[in-house]
């Protein structure tokens, strides 16, 4: 049992560093769009109608693999302070019980968005020639993220260990 725990553990890692790297380049690509409209708006007098679009699209992918990430390093908003002054035999319990939920709203997040990406894939954006769906494709990226980050960290509650942010 702690092999393939520990070989899910190491994905789970990996998948959090790849996607913490994908939202710093998303990122920095959504600082160059909105840098690149103003100069256009301002210097050229020509307002690239394109950049705000992709920018718009941009802080979705930003925010969802920036909400996963915060997800496995347990940087989400908790309730510590309930969970310290509980005894120990109902701390562990609780903490459980967080995790599912979490994965359930992961759960959640992937169905729905699944659902609006494929009704709306066919569809074309009106300003930035890629289809409607991409701006509900996050929510699948980021749902599957959470539920097997939310699936690590009870495990890992289960063996006792806990789960060491991959940025270290």
């Amino acid at each position: 049992m702690a092999e393939p725990a520990g070989a899910f553990t190491r994905l789970c890692a990996a998948l959090s560093k790849a996607a913490l790297v994908l939202a710093i380049v998303g990122l920095i690509a959504l600082i160059l769009c909105v840098q690149y409209q103003v100069v256009g708006r301002y210097l050229l007098n020509d307002t690239p109608t394109w950049a705000e679009a992709l920018a718009l699209l941009l802080v979705s992918y930003v925010t969802a693999l920036g909400v996963a990430v915060g997800v496995r390093d347990a940087g989400h908003i908790g309730l510590e302070s309930i969970v310290a002054l509980l005894p120990e035999r109902w701390r562990l319990k609780l903490e459980l019980l967080i995790h599912a939920l979490v994965a359930l709203f992961g759960a959640l997040m992937l169905q729905s968005g699944w659902m609006w990406t494929t009704m709306k894939w066919t569809e074309r954006k009106p300003m930035l020639p890629v289809p409607a769906g991409m701006d509900y494709l996050p929510l699948v990226v980021a749902g599957a993220l959470i539920v097997l980050f939310s699936i690590e960290h009870i495990v890992a509650l289960l063996r006792g260990i806990e789960v060491k942010p991959a940025w270290h």
